[in-house]
Order: C-alpha cells, then structure tokens, then sequence
C-alpha cells in the first residue's frame, strides 16, 4: 500500500503534545536497573491486529481491511505488512510476532505455502533493516485447517503428524533465520473432544516426540532463541493436555524437556483454566520454566477467550511483581495477544488500543518497582516460613528425618504449635497503598 493506513503520522512518543501520547511509557526510564522499553519488551501480534477480521461466533467481518479482499491473496498479504510495518515504527515497538498462515496465504501443496511464507519473510527481513523492530516468536498454525480437526501432534493419522512437523519446520527456520527470540508451540487442538475415540497414552507420546523433534532441530539449526509452549485450557478441545502451567510441566518432566522448554503465559487462557495470572506466572518462575507472556484480558463473566488489551492496573501491578522479582524477561516480553472490540472499526483504533495498554503495563511496572525495592511483602513471607530454616526444618527437607524421627521429636518436646494470622487483609491493604 501507498498511502499511510493510519491518520497518525508521526511516531507516538512518551508525553509529546496534546495528540495520542504515552503517559506511563518512557523507553529511556530506569526501571530496576534496565531501560523501560528493555523490561517490558512489548510486541505487536500479527493475528489479531492485521488479520483478525472483526467477526465472531454470531456475526461476520466489520473490519473490512482492503487487504482481506484483494483478488491476489500474495499482493493482500504485501499490503498487509506494509501496514504492519506502518504501525510497529508509529507505536516504536522492538517486537512483533506470527504465525505462517497470518503472514501468507496456504497454498494448495505444502510446497506453495512454503513458498508464500518465506516470500513474506523475505519482505520482512528487508523491512526490518529500515525499522527497529525485531522478531519476538514465530509459530505455525496448526489449528485452522481441517486437516488438524483431530489435533496435530496428538492426531490419530500419522501423515498429519508429519504435516505438521514439515510445517514447524519451515517456520522454525524462517524464525532462526529472521532473528527470532523465540520459537512458540501452541496446540489450539492438542486434546480431545470425547474418550471413546481416544488413545490418551498413545496422544502424549506423540506429543512428546513431536516437542522432541522440534528441540532436536532447534540445535541442528543452531536456533539461538527458546523453544516456548504456551498453556490453553479448552475452547475449540474440551480436554487440552497443555491445560496450564503445573499440566505442562508435567508433560516436560515426563519426556526429559524441563530444561529445555520454557513456557508462553496468556493471561486470558489463565482464567480459563481456573487459575488467576499471578498464579500461573508465579508457579512458571517457581518451577524454572517462565519464558514471555501473551498480555491480553478476559472477561470474567464470559467462558471463551475474548483476548481484550490489557487494562486493569491493579492485575498487572501484581503480574509486573512476580515476573521482575523473578528477575524479570530473558528472551520473552509483552507480546499483545489481543484484539480491539468489533465495533472499534477506525483503523486508529489499532493505535489507541496498543498505547492504552502499554501505559497500563509501564504502570504496573512502576508499582512493581515499589513492591520489590521496599520488600514489606518478601519479608513478610520470610518471616511466615522462618522456621524452616532452623535446624529441624533443615534436615526435615534433606531427607534426615523420617515419620518415627518427627514422632519422637514432638514427643519429647511435647510440642503443641499454634496457628499464626496469615494477616490477608493486612497484605491486601499493602497492595492498595502500593496502587
């Protein structure tokens, strides 16, 4: 496309004018000792921002992008990096993300979509040396096609298996290839709709090998960036077998991948399973296997993945807190997995959406940095588990101490412990002065 998309003209910069500004976003602040923008670092999807049409279960297309209805599918899918690139340069994102049927259209044999995606990439790769912006994570649909209706990995057809490892593959390299951070797995279908057709034993074998293939090429190619899985509870498969953080690690435990695959943590898909997202990241970082985060929003009231621009503060303070207490990103970032509403049809609307939420995210970021400098909370949690650090607590954790030993002791010591106040609504009120 010739003509800017968007009727923002120049790049958005942290409180500049009157204009669409960053209010809490200044990429050159120092925050915990690194620069906002290297803490953060914020990504634009490609999915949801330049492909998503606007429709949903109930309704079509309200978008309308003039690349969605070009009569050469490869000329839509230029016109849609053009706007892409457009848009990553005026928000001043380091980051965006894909997946291979976002960027290129399937062709009609494995070989033209191929063909299709590396044509794109190769677009990419000569508009990234113009632009600051990099490549977070690449990854392949594996969900869209019916070819994948039964699964990918986890399918009962092994030629869909090796579909989709031909798949990864090509996006894999072009991952390697265009500089990518990352390398995400996400199985939209990796699960079942009803046992009496299903080997589940048989499924997690296959899904195990097929991780294992993908670490193995990983280091054939010499591919620098993490190999991320990222945890999706239901909706299109009602039993997915990634279904949240503690179910893949499992799954990584089982077919020795704990230390080599991490984890990609959405904040929508955490509801879903049930969990809040301080939790799964919290459980991600104590477990070793935290890697980025799909940043979005879901609706409480709903079951099914409404991927809304991050907005509540108070959540991402907490996020913020348990990430960079953590020590915060290595490969991962901010990657807006989230689609502006379907009514929100202004192509600026793009822009009001990502800015809103990075101001929200550099907030919690803000508040996070209080939280850890003044460690009321780390020490309070301290003092809780204090004794375990005695002497007891020690050899109780070592193994030293078996069910007889610990009998005696309290024997002996004719020990009756106490409860002590867990003090909740003494935290939950730290939280809110913290806010």
């Amino acid at each position: 496309m010739t003509a800017p998309f968007f009727t923002q003209k120049d790049p958005i910069k942290y409180r500049k004018g009157k204009g669409l500004s960053y209010r809490w976003y200044d990429p050159d602040k120092v925050v915990l000792g690194k620069r906002m923008e290297e803490q953060l670092r914020f990504a634009v999807c490609y999915w949801h921002s330049f492909t998503w049409p606007g429709g949903d279960a109930f309704g079509g297309e309200t978008f309308n992008r003039p690349w969605m209805h070009t009569a050469d599918e490869m000329e839509g899918a230029r016109q849609k990096a053009d706007v892409a690139f457009e848009m990553f340069d005026l928000l001043g994102v380091p980051f965006f993300a894909f997946h291979d049927r976002d960027i290129a259209p399937e062709g009609a044999s494995l070989a033209e979509s191929n063909r299709n995606v590396r044509e794109i990439g190769e677009l990419f790769a000569k508009k990234m040396e113009k632009s600051k912006v990099r490549l977070l994570w690449g990854t392949a649909n594996l969900f869209s096609n019916r070819r994948y209706m039964a699964g990918a990995a986890t399918n009962p057809d092994p030629e869909v298996f090796a579909y989709a490892a031909a798949q990864v593959k090509n996006v894999l390299d072009l991952t390697n290839e265009l500089g990518g951070a990352n390398y995400v797995l996400w199985g939209g279908r990796e699960g079942y709709e009803t046992l009496l057709n299903t080997d589940m034993k048989r499924e997690l074998n296959q899904l195990g090998r097929f991780l294992n293939m993908v670490v193995e090429h990983k280091n054939k190619i010499g591919f620098k960036g993490t190999i991320l899985i990222e945890p999706k509870p239901k909706e299109p498969t009602k039993h997915q077998y990634d279904f949240d953080v503690a179910s893949i690690f499992g799954m990584l435990k089982q077919f020795g991948l704990e230390n080599e695959v991490k984890i990609n943590i959405e904040q929508n898909h955490a509801i879903l399973a049930g969990h809040t997202f301080e939790h799964e990241l919290a459980l991600a970082t104590a477990l070793g296997i935290f890697g980025s985060i799909d940043i979005n929003r879901g609706d409480y009231l709903l079951g099914w993945d409404t991927d809304q621009f991050a907005m509540n503060i108070p959540e991402m303070a907490l996020a913020c807190y348990y990430i960079f207490r953590a020590g915060g990103f290595t490969t991962g970032g901010f990657n807006f997995d989230a689609k502006i509403r379907r009514q929100s049809i202004e192509p600026d609307d793009l822009l009001e959406a990502h800015v809103a939420s990075m101001d929200a995210c550099a907030r919690g970021l803000l508040i996070a940095e209080k939280m850890i400098k003044d460690a009321t909370l780390d020490t309070f949690v301290e003092d809780r588990y204090a004794g375990w650090g005695g002497k007891e607590g020690k050899a109780i954790l070592a193994g030293k101490r078996s069910l007889d030993d610990l009998s005696d002791y309290v024997l002996k010591k004719k020990l009756d412990p106490q409860p002590k106040s867990g003090k909740q609504e003494y935290l939950e009120r730290l939280l809110n002065e913290y806010l």
